[in-house]
Formats: structure tokens, C-alpha cells, sequence
């Protein structure tokens, strides 16, 4: 009974976790909005407001802070 509680909560946490965009998908996607919001707004699309700016800002600095440490990429290839 209790390997059958702990195998269901196992698989509740998988599904979660897939459910969430990956981190490189969370990156991207500020990469674009931290982009759009440096240029002319486009006429029915919203702009960003300024917490998220902020928000985006920060994962991209985070990133660019890790990835100066990895000797591998994405791949676990050995960096250049």
C-alpha cells in the first residue's frame, strides 16, 4: 500500500513538472518580450509591463551567469 502511495505521488510530480515550460522555453520567451519591448509597439499586440520586464531581465542575467560557469553545453559537450 504505502510503495503504491508513494509510486502515484512520483507520477502526480512527473506530470507536473512536464506540465511547466522547460527552463530553455522560459528563457527563449523572455528573450522575445525583452526583444518586443526594445521596439515600436505593434498594433494589437500587448505590451509588457514592467514587473514582467523586470522578471525576464533577471532569468536572462541568471542564465548568461550559469552558462559562464558550465564547461559544457546544452548537448554535454565539452565548451571551446
Amino acid at each position: 500500500m504505502r510503495f503504491a502511495v508513494v509510486l502515484l505521488a512520483a507520477a502526480a510530480l512527473a506530470t507536473a513538472a512536464q506540465a511547466r515550460p522547460g527552463e530553455r522555453d522560459q528563457l527563449n520567451a523572455c528573450k522575445e518580450i525583452v526583444d518586443r519591448a526594445g521596439q515600436p509597439p505593434v498594433a494589437g499586440t500587448p505590451a509588457p509591463d514592467e514587473a514582467q520586464l523586470q522578471r525576464c531581465r533577471q532569468i536572462i542575467k541568471e542564465w548568461t551567469l550559469r552558462d559562464s560557469r558550465m564547461s559544457v553545453d546544452d548537448q554535454g559537450q565539452p565548451m571551446h
